[in-house]
């Protein structure tokens, strides 16, 4: 069964066109990512996933075997964990503990604004100890490190039990070892739940871990290339979304860095 099914859809924002006849399929409990460019379309790309920008009449828009147009899209999203660094905007605007973020995460508000129950609160420390984080839940969010805001993230996206994980370049401000840092969580997190279907957005080559075994790069709007990992990170697939002169270098742990030549 299909996690995602999206055939023939063209989306247009501003009066121009965004993406271009997109075709696409992620089983469930597939773990994808999505490559691209500033400007490839990944971000219109979840908007569409999440009912956020709307294909042209005569695509087919499907997530979670619901299909756009004929479901409650409120319902739906509920079954979905957005992961996204727009969030990290607001984690700092009000004095919210990793604890009361997290058990924000079934009211879908920043914050919380009501007494969590005593299954909730559990829930909220299991989850943290399983991300190694615990000891975030009385700290601030404002005092936390980027890649600590993103595990308290991950923690309040999974308290809604979801079936899929939209992870939307979850390390763009992050360094070097915070990026690391997530990248381990997110090692972990896979391993944890090997139901859960991930997709992860990233610009980053090097951010692509080896437990993502199928992938898409896009380009201008277009799939430029959809498959297993293999076929799809090759340096000519990057030359061309890049338009850079791209040589690859593979590391012994199975992820690749880039040289431009």
């Amino acid at each position: 069964m299909n996690a995602i099914k999206v055939q023939d859809a063209r989306v247009f924002l501003s009066g121009r066109e965004i993406l271009h006849n997109i075709n696409w399929e992620v089983k469930r409990g597939e773990r994808c990512f999505i490559l691209g460019a500033n400007g490839a379309g990944k971000t219109t790309l979840v908007r569409m996933l999440m009912g956020y920008a709307w294909p042209v009449f005569g695509a087919t828009v499907e997530v979670l075997g619901k299909r756009f147009g004929t479901i409650n899209l409120q319902e739906l999203r509920k079954h979905i964990a957005w992961v996204s660094p727009l969030m990290h905007q607001w984690l700092g605007e009000r004095d919210w503990t990793g604890r009361e973020m997290v058990l924000s995460g079934p009211d879908a508000t920043i914050g919380l604004f009501r007494d969590a129950t005593e299954e909730e609160e559990a829930r909220a420390l299991a989850l943290m100890q399983s991300l190694r984080a615990e000891h975030l839940m009385e700290r601030t969010v404002a005092t936390m490190s980027s890649g600590e805001q993103v595990k308290v993230l991950i923690a309040r996206a999974l308290m809604t039990n979801p079936e899929l994980m939209i992870l939307d370049e979850p390390s763009v401000y992050l360094d070097i070892a915070g990026r690391e840092f997530l990248l381990h969580t997110i090692e972990e997190l896979a391993a944890a739940h090997p139901q859960l279907t991930i997709i992860f957005i990233t610009q980053r080559i090097e951010d692509i871990l080896p437990v993502f075994s199928r992938g898409m790069i896009l380009s201008r709007g277009n799939i430029l290339s959809y498959g297993a990992r293999e076929e799809v990170l090759t340096e000519q697939n990057l030359r061309d979304a890049f338009e850079h002169d791209i040589r690859l270098i593979k590391a012994k742990n199975g992820r690749r860095w880039t040289v431009i030549e």
